[in-house]
């Protein structure tokens, strides 16, 4: 089996066909994303960019760009100085938890909008715009600290260094994490308890934000353990050619299959706005 499990890692044809199947895995999602913004889009134009576009369109993103990636998986791989590498190996990353930590976002404004309906609090105001801004400020936080990181790499690439930015990446995993387990578990007991509208559409809501909260509190938990296990083995590092295996099953666990998840249950388009009823001046 180890026989086996080494011919496959140092074969150039079997690297090749991950990679590429890798690639092709990406561009399906990429295009499902780009097709539910563009009907979401053709639906809602009078709205703007909404959270529900923008998490589309950073689905897309993600995904075409790690199409990419793997598309030339030779050129990437093999980039000199290997911080270039790292840094497009990681990019999409942080763009997938800007794009979860966006929904995870959405829903807590819908929950403090709920509470603050359900106890008439007049006298506060919505923390919608403090929600936002410490979105805003983790994600901004997020990405300086890993720009610090390449910037050390670049200037003094060593094991320590290396060491830590796997674990800050496990550490911002385990965050989000974290973050789907409170927020969408808060949410998930809201609308279990206190039912609204119908029935039926407070039963499919629940169901919607249960399931998405098991993939993404699962996906990030998965990554924040592999990225913590890979930072002190180096044979489970996945920045290297000769890993295709471990690759395929990394980025199908972690991305590929809790994103389709994600956009499948997520695939009902919102309600279309009622027209303006104009009379006749008389």
């Amino acid at each position: 089996m180890t026989k086996w499990w080494d011919n496959v890692n140092e074969s150039t044809q079997w690297q090749d066909g991950i990679f590429f199947s890798l690639c092709g895995a990406y561009a399906l999602v990429s295009a499902i994303a780009l097709v539910q913004l563009v009907r979401i889009q053709m639906r809602t134009r009078e709205y703007g960019w909404t959270t529900q576009k923008v998490f589309h369109l950073l689905n897309f993103v993600v995904h075409g760009v790690r199409a990419a990636l793997f598309g030339f998986h030779h050129q990437v791989f093999l980039m000199h100085p290997k911080v270039f590498c790292w840094i497009l190996l990681d990019l999409p990353g942080l763009l997938f938890f800007s794009a979860y930590t966006l929904l995870l976002l959405f829903w807590a404004q819908i929950y403090h909008e709920a509470i603050f309906v359900a106890t008439n609090e007049q006298t506060r105001s919505l923390p919608t715009d403090k929600l936002r801004k410490t979105y805003i400020a983790a994600n901004v936080a997020v990405y300086l600290s890993q720009v610090v990181i390449w910037v050390c790499i670049w200037v003094n690439d060593n094991s320590t260094v290396e060491l830590v930015g796997k674990i800050f990446m496990a550490v911002v995993s385990f965050i989000a994490a974290l973050g789907y387990l409170h927020h969408g578990g808060r949410l998930f007991i809201m609308l279990k308890r206190f039912p609204i509208q119908s029935k039926a559409r407070s039963k499919k809501l629940h169901e919607v934000v249960g399931s998405v909260t098991a993939i993404c509190f699962t996906c990030f938990l998965i990554r924040c353990i592999v990225v913590g296990v890979s930072a002190f083995r180096r044979d489970l590092r996945l920045d290297v050619l000769d890993r295709p295996v471990q690759n395929l099953i990394y980025y199908m666990v972690v991305e590929i299959i809790p994103s389709a998840l994600v956009l499948f249950i997520l695939r009902k388009l919102p309600p279309k706005r009622p027209p303006v009823q104009y009379h006749p001046v008389q």
